[in-house]
């Protein structure tokens, strides 16, 4: 099981963990929700639930790379010259949605945090994490959003660009954000694979 997830009696899958791994998943979740920032209602705690019905999203694309690719356009093709009707049915899009992709990626991320956390409270250095099926899918949503962070971070864009990372020196200042954005694949297809048994 190490490294890897398994299907559990009942649903939803169980991997085991380390204490560096569960350190490294943690921190990048944390990171991933600082940098989609707090929802519409801020980071005060004050919401209006009603307000935050009505809120609307920004117009316009976020400028870091990350935020890009976790939040894009929906109309058009980004390396095509732009087309002012496409980037305007983008900036409506993107108004009325962004706010509610944002808190779905926020809550899937706090999902993560709050399950390593609710493990690494029993003290174990090496424990086994055992989700439910929907807490499954939360951990899917969290983890498909890291791999799509560190590949903007990488510069990965299509299946050559990772083809040229397992050819990275050791001494490459990229190694580390490479190896964590391998093993992240790894986790993220065997998740699939037991939601699909």
């Amino acid at each position: 099981m190490a490294g890897q997830f398994e299907p559990v009696p009942g649903g939803g899958a169980a991997v085991a963990l380390d204490e560096v791994e569960i350190s490294i998943l943690r921190s990048l979740a944390v990171q991933l929700l600082e940098l989609i920032g707090p929802g519409p209602g801020g980071a005060d705690g004050a919401e209006d639930p009603l307000a935050d019905l009505f809120a609307e999203g920004p117009s316009e694309p976020p400028t870091d790379p990350v935020l890009q690719r976790l939040f894009p356009d929906a109309y058009g093709d980004p390396e095509a010259v732009p087309d002012d009707q496409l980037k305007e049915y983008s900036a409506e899009f993107r108004r009325f949605t962004e706010n509610d992709l944002r808190a779905g990626k926020r809550e899937n991320a706090l999902a993560m945090v709050r399950s390593l956390d609710v493990l690494t409270a029993g003290g174990d250095t090496d424990a086994v994490l055992k989700l439910s099926v929907d807490e499954s899918r939360q951990w899917l949503g969290s983890l498909n959003d890291l791999r799509l962070a560190l590949a903007a971070r990488l510069d990965v864009i299509a299946d050559e660009d990772t083809d040229l990372l397992y050819r990275l020196p050791d001494s490459d200042p990229r190694k580390p954000m490479v190896m964590a954005y391998l093993w992240l694949g790894g986790l993220q297809e065997t998740l699939v694979e037991t939601l699909m048994a």
